[in-house]
Parts: structure tokens; sequence; C-alpha cells
């Protein structure tokens, strides 16, 4: 009995021991947290001022190119029809070689106009032949008359006769003009030196004179064919008038031709003339350029863009367009000032050239601006400037 007494004195005493240690914990917990947060935090240094690539802004004079789409076509197109008409019996040429005005073509069969040739020339000798039995009447007759040995009416029925059979003379010798020229028409020529086409018909085929047999282009210098806006027409009328009035305008940019494979003819070429009217459909107005084309490698039809620089722009402000930003429709720049820090500004921009950009107003010249970097800045922070090579203008 008297060891059940005292376990359960043991046990308890075990209990309320265990309870004061918990109760102890929970309060030595926020006394610990107290007296952490009362102790102060060391100071963070600042981080480093991020490294950025810059350029200056250059002012200088820059011409301000334009690009239109541009057809070429022959400098002369002719079209090769007949004169007369006949059976088409050879044709002389090679379809798509370079031919000389003069060369014959195409042979339609000369023998109906090689007889007409021969009844003319023989209505002629018929013609002649009158002709000069009535001078003879007129040589006779005359002396008589004067002696009244015959009527005067007589010499003047001579006189007469004479001057109708000179005038059947000159018909007949225009018809015979005529026939030998339809006879060498039968040989059909080309027009102009150039690049002859296609046979539109075939030996044997009876042509006319509405036929047309080919077209023969002179290609040597070719021609460029390109629209311009009303706008611009307006904005450059001045000039482009004043040019029209020259036969070489001494002031007109020289043109550039960027074929259809991105290439650029190495020829240059000048401006011909202005179309007389404004498209309605379109509200575009035709320009016509020419080009050198010494091997033929143009050809009527070819598609390119014309570029030229028609106006320079005085004393732009120049920077490199991966410097300039977008946001919501309005451009801005990081520039730095002379305390390495950097300024963000908005900026009004014009028109790019190459890899720059043409800023209107924001900048000032010489002024540094980020190109590289641009993520890691904002309004006033502290940079490390590294300069960097400025971009080529280009084209």
């Amino acid at each position: 009995m008297e060891f059940n007494v005292t376990s359960l004195k043991f046990r308890q005493l075990s209990v309320v021991s265990e309870k004061l240690f918990w109760i102890w914990a929970l309060l030595a917990v926020p006394c610990s947290a107290v007296f952490l947060g009362c102790q102060s935090p060391k100071a963070a240094s600042p981080p480093p001022p991020v490294e950025v690539e810059v350029v200056s802004v250059v002012q200088e004079d820059v011409p301000i190119y334009s690009e239109w789409v541009a057809t070429l076509d022959g400098y002369v197109n002719a079209q090769i029809q007949p004169q007369v008409s006949g059976y088409l019996i050879k044709q002389s040429y090679k379809e798509g070689s370079f031919v000389r005005k003069g060369q014959v073509l195409f042979e339609i069969d000369p023998r109906p106009f090689q007889a007409v040739l021969d009844q003319a020339k023989a209505q002629l000798a018929q013609a002649e032949a009158q002709l000069g039995k009535t001078q003879l009447d007129v040589d006779r007759d005359t002396p008589l008359a004067k002696e009244r040995a015959i009527a005067q009416s007589q010499l003047d029925n001579d006189i007469q006769a004479n001057l109708a059979a000179k005038a059947t003379v000159k018909a007949a010798e225009a018809q015979v003009e005529q026939a030998q020229l339809n006879l060498e028409f039968t040989h059909v020529t080309s027009l102009v030196d150039g690049i002859a086409g296609i046979a539109q018909v075939q030996i044997g085929n009876l042509v006319n004179q509405t036929a047309a047999l080919t077209s023969v282009s002179q290609v040597n210098p070719i021609k460029a064919y390109f629209p311009i806006s009303e706008q611009e027409y307006i904005h450059f009328a001045a000039r482009i008038n004043a040019h029209n009035q020259q036969e070489v305008p001494s002031d007109a940019p020289p043109l550039d031709l960027i074929l259809a494979d991105g290439t650029v003819y190495p020829h240059r070429g000048t401006f011909l003339l202005t179309d007389r009217q404004v498209d309605v459909t379109t509200g575009s107005i035709r320009l016509v350029c020419a080009f050198p084309n010494p091997n033929n490698i143009l050809r009527p039809g070819q598609f390119g863009r014309v570029r030229a620089a028609p106006e320079t722009r005085t004393g732009a402000l120049l920077v490199p367009q991966r410097s300039v930003t977008e946001l919501q429709g309005t451009y801005q720049v990081a520039v730095v000032s002379s305390d390495d820090k950097v300024s963000i500004r908005s900026v009004k921009v014009g028109e790019r050239v190459g890899a720059l950009w043409i800023i209107e107003s924001g900048v000032k010249p010489g002024e540094l601006v980020v190109v590289e970097g641009l993520q890691k800045v904002r309004d006033g922070s502290p940079v490390r400037v590294k300069q960097s090579s400025p971009p080529a203008k280009g084209n």
C-alpha cells in the first residue's frame, strides 16, 4: 500500500514538470523573436553601374532615297506588218536574235507583183511611144502653121495631144514605181536595230496588211516606267517640269535599278520625261527613264525597282535605328549625360537611311545615345560608358 502511494505521487510530479516545460517553451519563442528583431541588419551596398555601348549623334547632309516599282519596255517597239497581201514563203531571221535595220525578216511570194510590174512597164513604153508620135506632129506642123499651109487649129490639136501624151507617160511611170515598191514590199524588213520576237505566222500563211508578223524592240538603251503618287509629283513638280523643257537635265539625280533577284544593275539610268496626266484610277503619274543595256541583259516586260535620291536633307541628325525604341506610337532614346547618368527622352523621327534614323527633334549633335543595353537602364540610373563604332549609312 505504501508503494502504490509513492508511485502515484511520482507520476503526478512528472505530469506537472512536463506542463511547466511546455509553458516555458511557448514563452521563450516570442522573446527570442523580439530579441532578434531588436538587432539592426547590416546595410546592403548599391549595385555597380551597368555597362552600355553608346554612339554620338551625328549631324551631316543626307541624301533621301526613295524606291518605286518599275516596268521595263523597249526604247522603240516596232510591230512588223506586211504592206502587201500574199502567201508567206520564207522566214529569214532567227527568233529572239538581234537584227539590223533593213534586214529581211520574211518573204512573200513575189510572182504576182512581178507580173504587175512587167505590165506597168509595158504601159509606160506604150505611153512613151504615143508621146513620141505627138511630138513629131507638133514639130512637123509648127512651120506649116507659120506659113499658113495648115490651119492653126490643127497645130493646136497636135500640141494638146502632146501634152496629154506627156501626162500619160507620167501616170505610167507612177504605175511602174508603185509596182516596183509592191515588189520590194514582198521582202518584209526590220525598221529598227533590236531584238526580234517570236514569229506570229508560219510559212504558207496568207497574210495581209493587218497581220502582225512579229515585233522588234530596241533595247539599248531600254526604258523603265514607274509611277509616283500625286503628292510626290506636287512636291517635285517644279523640278520635273523644268527637266521636261531640257533635252538632258543637268541636275537630275542618277537612277539605280534593283533587279528581281535583289542585285543592283551596274549601269545607272537617266530621267527622260513625265506622262501628260495623272491616272484617275490610281492617283499616280508615270515617269520614264532610260538605262544603258549594252549586253541586252534587260528585256521588255521585266520588273524591278528604281531607286533615286531626289532630295538631300541638310544638317540631319542621325542615330542608329537600334537606339530608338517605340512605345505606344511614341519613340524614345536613352541619352547619357556628362555625369554618366541616363535620361530617357521622347524624340520625333524622320526617314530611315540605311541602318540610321533621322531624328527631327529631341537630341543635339554630339550627345551620346545608348545602342546596347537599353533593357538594363532606367531614367536617372548611372552607367559605365563603352564607345561603339557607328553603323554605315548605306542606301
